[in-house]
């Protein structure tokens, strides 16, 4: 996919203005609430027309103010999954599932009901009405009835925002399912840094109406300074990685990254998987001599970076451990009893059970693919 957006849109005091390009499988447009995220969603589906600005799709153009070119929204081949299911009450799985794709020719529909009941796995769910189903399963119907328009593009409003954290686990996979097998572009809007962090290939980060940052997750998320207020908590790096083996005496899994070897939670996945694991800050412990005698397996050695004051009484520190960058949030004290400042040589310590499933997911198909000649 190329997604090219040029547009700047006022909507009362509020001044929308996106500048960027994607290529990514799934685009993931991630800031805090009233960022704009949802607004610029809208711009793309043909539901706002932007006072000013260009879109473009592949090559199509969708907007372009200055020629007076405005696609309608009907035309723009563009399926759209809002925070809530929107089904027809009345209409049963089959029937919803169907409904969009009378609207779309039959020679340009790419997608068969088949494909779609496996890729989501809601062959059962046919003959049920929306009624008597979970929030999960309306979900991945609605995701389902998108799919069936065979979408050029497919435009995802925080999915999940409605769901308790079990229905997410569930239909988690499902989604990173979506990116890698289903051929059909994504962009998703979320706010929640564990969501992008999983299934993100691009991130435009957007504060206060503005694209701040574009580019790849690990690199995007790994940067404080352009993280919003509302997630700065939750800072650290997004590190890429592949499982090197199963402890099972132990109930581990032994990860490799270009840090060094780490040690997690056993993990449901084969040898030889590529996956990203989230290293928060907060989970981040720094030792100035190798520990010997300690309880957290990850030990990294690593050199200090940067050090910043992000607080009352509070630090953040940027180390590099052999290229990949991980953040430690201490306090002023530690730091200043640790004499940490750049250029010192230190070890990044890491509790294994800090690596929990909401710090690790598979990979991307593309990641995994190239994973061999990133990962030592």
């Amino acid at each position: 996919m190329a997604l090219a957006i040029d547009v700047t849109h006022r909507l009362g005091s509020f001044v929308l203005e996106a500048h960027f390009t994607s290529e990514g499988k799934l685009t993931a447009f991630f800031g805090p609430s009233g960022s704009g995220k949802t607004s610029l969603l809208n711009i793309i589906a043909g539901i706002v027309r932007p006072d000013r600005g260009s879109i473009v799709l592949n090559d199509r153009t969708l907007v372009d103010t200055k020629r007076s070119k405005f696609v309608p929204k009907y035309r723009r081949r563009v399926g759209y999954v809002f925070q809530e299911a929107r089904l027809f009450p009345h209409l049963t799985v089959r029937q919803n599932l169907l409904y969009g794709r009378w609207f779309t020719p039959r020679e340009e529909r790419k997608i068969d009901l088949d494909q779609v009941l496996d890729l989501l796995n809601i062959r059962n769910l046919l003959n049920r009405r929306p009624g008597a189903l979970s929030g999960g399963e309306k979900q991945r119907v609605a995701i389902g009835r998108a799919l069936l328009t065979s979408p050029h593009l497919l435009l995802m409003d925080e999915p999940l925002a409605s769901l308790d954290e079990l229905l997410k686990e569930e239909i988690l996979p499902f989604i990173e399912r979506l990116r890698d097998e289903a051929q059909v572009p994504i962009v998703y809007v979320s706010h929640s840094l564990p969501e992008v962090a999983r299934l993100a290939t691009t991130v435009v980060l957007i504060k206060d109406g503005h694209v701040v940052g574009v580019g790849p997750p690990t690199e995007v998320l790994g940067r404080r300074d352009l993280l919003a207020a509302g997630v700065a908590a939750e800072t650290g790096a997004l590190v890429e990685a592949i499982v090197a083996e199963h402890d099972y005496a132990f109930g581990l899994t032994v990860i490799r990254c270009n840090a060094g070897t780490l040690y997690a939670p056993q993990l449901s996945v084969p040898v030889g998987t590529p996956i990203r694991l989230r290293i928060r800050a907060r989970d981040v412990m720094i030792a100035t001599s190798r520990p010997d005698t300690l309880s957290a397996l990850n030990v990294l050695p690593g050199r200090v970076i940067a050090v910043e004051r992000i607080g009352e009484g509070l630090a953040e520190i940027t180390l590099d451990c052999s290229g990949v960058r991980l953040a430690a949030r201490l306090t002023l004290k530690s730091v200043d009893i640790l004499s940490l400042v750049p250029g010192r040589g230190v070890y990044a310590v890491i509790k294994a059970v800090s690596l929990d499933r909401d710090t690790l997911s598979r990979a991307p198909m593309a990641e995994m693919m190239n994973a061999d000649s990133t990962m030592v």
